[in-house]
């Protein structure tokens, strides 16, 4: 019996009175909750189930068709007295009775609440078991009804309800002949694992619109379950469905940290759980702005094959007074609902900055401690990449072991990863390109220009490229030497424009994190007598080009 099924089942047993049961899966509530009322074995008291819409009335459950009518009950007042009178051992299921406590600027209808509260003392001391079952797709309790309502959580089905249904398709087209299905007990175990996360029936509309969209049904169909998964995403309005084309090939350097995520790749599937390895929670990337933190985020999601989230804090504040709290756990239940899943927060410390204030009456504390609770005792495959400028503005209790896996510094790049950062760029834009002309793009030419642009992040040496190509363009003509050299001469870099914030963000990093960049990049290249007159003036940029940030291990 799943935890579910025990729950409701004691519930029941012990007469409580008002059970809700949040959830956009009313046929297959109702399916379990008739097969747990005629168990017996389970339930010792079997129950009539009673179903009520406001169109119909109440009418009887699946298995009680022969039971009499009710009467007229469309009206909820009559509904709630017919409840009070039935003799019956019974279930009365009541939906969307949610909307009479007050929802969308409409009014509570006190009375029906008042009849609720009168109802309860009734239904437990009834010498017949009975008990109501109100489900919605959405969470509305009323104050007055908060000592007499138990709340429970219906799962979304499971792997073994969704492989049922996968089945149950697959069987029906096999005996038309008109969908070729190339399918084995690995392509269904994939296919049933993307779906996870969606309520049966949209499982079964991506398997259909699967088979359609090309009469084949196969493991190429994935990618149409994940799209299946955007649309949930989509809905909420909190999250953000990123669908990005970057590669792990696309980001320069950082070789410890590509290192620690390739190790972890697939670490969601059983093959896992043989070697009884925890889920990863996730990784906390800090360090200098424009280094590439949040193409790395992007790049994971493509080499992990995962669907990658983007939470937008500004989002989650935003709206009436208590609504923050439901919009972090929406977004929470979001991206479980679609896991295994990749949940991405950019510029973490914007939105958990000042915890302890108490200048919006504690919500983003509030926020804040639902989001740790959940990071420390999350069991479902949401992966958790977290970036930040400024990690000293970050609560303390955010950063201890247990939260994330591991926290990296990604430092300015060092000479190796500035050849490796410019090769990139310049291939990407000069390939297939009428700039190209006669340019020969050579490991000299790059070592060169890597030598010469010590202390520039990534986001400058991708500018610096760009720059040189609008050069080119500007007089139609294909680039040169030269074009490059001028653009770095014209660039001031962010090493020196933040020296100050570099060297802080370096001794907090150096034994609080480890080093992104991997341990052979890290030597780093000496200036010439030239350079150091243009680029070192004082004590303070020096620092920043010499020493690195974040401890060196080997992953």
């Amino acid at each position: 019996m799943s935890n579910f099924n025990k729950s409701l089942c004691d519930l029941l047993k012990a007469r409580f009175s008002i059970i809700y049961i949040p959830t956009f899966e009313e046929n297959r509530l109702i399916d379990t909750i008739d097969k747990i009322v005629k168990n017996e074995n389970e339930i010792k008291t079997v129950r009539t189930v009673y179903i009520w819409t406001v169109t119909n009335g109440f009418v009887p459950g699946p298995s009680d068709a022969s039971v009499k009518s009710s009467g007229d009950t469309k009206d909820p007042m009559k509904a709630l007295n017919f409840i009070e009178k039935c003799e019956d051992n019974a279930v009365f299921i009541l939906k969307d009775f949610h909307v009479f406590f007050g929802i969308d600027n409409r009014a509570p209808e006190l009375n029906l609440i008042r009849k609720l509260r009168d109802l309860s003392p009734v239904l437990k001391s009834s010498k017949n078991p009975k008990s109501i079952i109100i489900t919605a797709p959405r969470e509305i309790l009323p104050f007055e009804l908060q000592k007499e309502i138990t709340i429970l959580e219906f799962c979304l089905p499971g792997y073994e309800d969704i492989m049922e249904v996968l089945n149950e398709i697959i069987e029906a087209n096999k005996a038309t002949g008109k969908i070729e299905i190339n399918m084995n007990e690995y392509i269904k175990d994939k296919i049933v694992k993307a779906a996870q996360g969606l309520t049966l029936q949209e499982a079964e509309n991506a398997f259909a619109r699967a088979m359609v969209e090309d009469g084949k049904f196969d493991i190429n169909d994935v990618d149409v379950i994940f799209e299946e998964k955007r649309q949930i995403v989509r809905k909420t309005g909190l999250l953000e469905f990123v669908n990005t084309p970057v590669s792990i090939e696309d980001v320069g350097g950082l070789g410890n940290l590509k290192k620690w995520l390739k190790k972890r790749n697939n670490s969601w599937l059983d093959k896992a759980r043989e070697y009884n390895l925890p889920l990863p929670k996730g990784v906390l990337i800090t360090g200098v702005p424009g280094c590439g933190k949040s193409l790395v985020a992007k790049a994971i999601s493509s080499m992990w094959k995962l669907p990658l989230l983007r939470l937008d804090m500004g989002k989650v504040f935003q709206g009436i007074v208590g609504s923050s709290e439901e919009n972090m756990r929406k977004a929470i239940n979001t991206a479980e609902a679609v896991s295994p899943s990749i949940l991405w927060i950019d510029e973490i410390e914007k939105g958990f900055a000042g915890t302890s204030s108490s200048g919006d009456s504690g919500t983003t504390a509030r926020i804040f401690g639902t989001f740790l609770t959940w990071m420390q005792e999350k069991t479902n495959p949401v992966f958790v990449i977290a970036t930040a400028n400024n990690i000293n503005v970050l609560p303390p209790e955010f950063l201890r072991k247990g939260r994330f896996d591991e926290i990296f510094f990604v430092d300015i790049p060092t000479i190796k990863e500035r050849e490796d950062i410019f090769l990139l760029h310049m291939v990407k834009l000069l390939k297939n390109s009428k700039a190209r002309g006669n340019f020969k793009l050579s490991k000299e030419f790059v070592k060169k220009l890597a030598e010469i642009t010590e202390g520039y992040v990534g986001a400058e040496i991708e500018q610096v490229v760009v720059a040189a190509v609008f050069e080119a363009f500007s007089e139609d003509r294909h680039v040169e030497y030269e074009d490059f050299i001028k653009s770095i001469k014209n660039t001031v870099p962010l090493s020196v424009t933040m020296a100050e914030e570099i060297l802080r963000l370096r001794n907090w990093a150096n034994v609080r994190a480890v080093s992104a960049t991997a341990k052979e990049d890290q030597v780093e290249y000496i200036h010439t007598k030239e350079n150091s007159d243009e680029k070192k003036n004082d004590d303070m940029a020096e620092g920043v080009y010499n020493s690195r940030g974040g401890r060196t291990v080997d992953i």
